[in-house]
């Protein structure tokens, strides 16, 4: 089974997308792109990002 981490190769800021996007087998750009529409919404993507950045470990 998967484990969810912090991309270590696929990392823009903190590795939080390209490490869901590993973790869905997805490219991790569409996951940015997504990631982004949901900030420009309503701005809770940017707050979603900073926990997941705090609580989701980097990448052994």
């Amino acid at each position: 089974m998967n484990k969810l981490y912090r991309s270590r190769k696929n990392r823009m800021i903190a590795g939080v997308c390209g490490g869901i996007g590993e973790y869905f087998d997805i490219d991790p750009t569409l996951v940015r792109l997504l990631w982004v529409l949901f900030s420009l919404s309503g701005g809770a993507g940017i707050v979603a990002y900073i926990i997941a950045w705090i609580i989701v470990p980097e990448e052994p």
